[in-house]
C-alpha cells in the first residue's frame, strides 16, 4: 500500500455565518486574520452529498494570519437564509465546539479583549495540562479558546496568530483516535484525562464529566506552507455522564457554525486509498482540480465516526502578487519542503488593513 502522503498542517477551519464581509472584518480586527488567499462569490457544484443534493450559492473568504497559524474559512449561504444551531452547543457534542487560537502572551490578550469590551466567557483557567488559557464567545454565537504559543511564522508585532487547533466532540474517543493519531499524524498524546475539569466546568456553569485527549505530532510538519501553518494540535472530547447531541443535526454543511477541519496535504491520491481502506470514504472529491479563480487545487471530504467533516486540500496554484496577476504553481515543485520565505513574503504583501 502507497503510503507517501503528508499533512502539512490546519489549513483552516470553515465556519458558517450571515454574512462573509462583517465576519471577517472582526476576526480580521481582533485576531488579524488579515491576508486573503480567496474571496469569491460562486455556487458550490460539488457539495451534493452534504448540502441536501442540491448546489447552494455562497460567498467564501479564505484568510490567514501572516503571523502563523491554520486560516478561517468564512463561509455565507446566498441562495437561502443560514439556520443556527437549535441548542446551546457544549464541549463534547457531536462537531467542532471550539476552535483554539493561539496568541503571544495570554494575559496581555485578556487584558486586552476585556477593554474592547469583547464576550470573554471565563476568568484565566487552567486547561488539562495546566497552561493558562480562557474562552471567549465571537459574535456568531461561536467558541474561541484562547492560548498561549511560542510557535510563530513572523512577528508583525500583533497579539494573536491564527487557528492553533480545535476541540471536537466525539461519542467515543478509542474508536476515533485512529483517524486523528495514526493518519492524520497527531501521533504525540499531550494528556488523557477523565473527570471534573475547571475550564470547562467555569465554561458551561455545570459539573460535567468528560474524558479528553490533547493530541499533537512529533515532527514539525512538511509542505509547501507549513512554516506559515505552524504546529497544531487537536482535542477529543468525550461526554462521560451526558448525552452528546450532533451539532448538525438537521442541517446542512455551510449553515451556522464551524463546518468541518481542513488539512493541507500532498499526494491527496495516496491518503484517499488509505482512507478507504480504514472506512472513510470521500464523500465529495475534486478529482482532479477546482479553481476559486485566485486559488486552484484538488481537494475532498470525509466524515469522522461522527460524521464531523473534514477536508483535505491539495494546493495547485496560490497568488503572490494578485494585482500584477502573479501566481505560483506548486505541482512544477518537485520538493516537499516549505517554500521560501520570500514566496511567503511577497504573499503577505496581500495583507489588508
Amino acid at each position: 500500500m502507497k503510503n507517501h502522503y503528508t499533512i502539512n498542517g490546519i489549513q483552516q477551519v470553515g465556519i458558517g455565518v450571515l454574512n462573509a464581509k462583517e465576519a471577517w472584518d472582526w476576526y480580521k480586527k481582533y485576531f488579524h486574520f488579515d491576508l486573503p488567499v480567496f474571496d469569491e462569490e460562486a455556487e458550490a457544484k460539488l457539495m451534493l452529498p452534504h448540502t441536501e443534493g442540491l448546489p447552494r450559492k455562497r460567498h467564501a473568504i479564505l484568510a490567514l494570519n501572516y503571523q502563523g497559524g491554520g486560516g478561517l474559512e468564512i463561509w455565507q449561504h446566498t441562495s437561502f437564509v443560514s439556520r443556527p444551531c437549535n441548542f446551546e452547543i457544549l464541549p463534547g457534542d457531536l462537531g467542532i465546539s471550539i476552535i483554539k487560537i493561539k496568541v503571544k502572551d495570554v494575559i496581555k490578550t485578556y487584558d486586552y479583549f476585556s477593554k474592547e469590551g469583547l464576550n470573554i466567557l471565563t476568568e484565566l483557567v487552567d486547561d488539562p495540562i495546566g497552561r493558562k488559557i480562557f474562552y471567549v464567545k465571537d459574535p456568531y454565537n461561536n467558541l474561541v479558546e484562547i492560548i498561549e504559543s511560542e510557535d510563530w511564522h513572523s512577528d508583525k508585532g500583533l497579539h494573536s496568530g491564527g487557528v492553533y487547533g480545535v476541540t471536537l466532540g466525539v461519542s467515543d474517543i478509542d474508536s476515533v483516535v485512529s483517524l486523528y493519531r495514526d493518519i492524520l499524524k497527531y501521533d504525540v498524546v499531550l494528556s488523557d484525562k477523565t473527570g471534573i475539569f475547571t475550564d470547562f466546568s467555569t465554561l458551561t456553569n455545570s459539573e460535567n464529566t468528560y474524558r479528553r485527549v490533547i493530541l499533537t505530532h512529533k515532527n514539525n510538519r512538511n509542505g509547501a506552507f507549513s512554516n506559515l501553518l505552524g504546529k497544531t494540535e487537536l482535542e477529543l472530547v468525550q461526554m462521560i455522564d451526558q448525552t452528546p447531541r450532533h451539532i448538525y443535526k438537521d442541517r446542512m454543511w455551510g449553515e451556522l457554525g464551524y463546518i468541518h477541519l481542513c488539512f493541507d496535504v500532498n499526494n491527496l491520491g495516496d491518503l484517499k486509498e488509505i482512507l478507504n481502506n480504514q472506512g472513510f470514504p470521500f464523500t465529495v472529491d475534486s478529482a482532479n482540480s477546482f479553481d476559486m479563480g485566485e486559488a486552484a487545487g484538488r481537494f475532498a471530504y470525509i466524515e469522522d465516526n461522527d460524521g464531523t467533516l473534514i477536508e483535505f486540500v491539495e494546493t495547485h496554484k496560490v497568488p503572490i502578487l494578485k494585482k500584477l496577476k502573479i501566481y505560483y504553481d506548486l505541482r512544477k515543485r518537485k520538493s516537499q519542503k516549505p517554500l521560501p520565505g520570500l514566496f511567503l513574503w511577497a504573499m503577505s504583501l496581500m495583507r489588508v488593513k
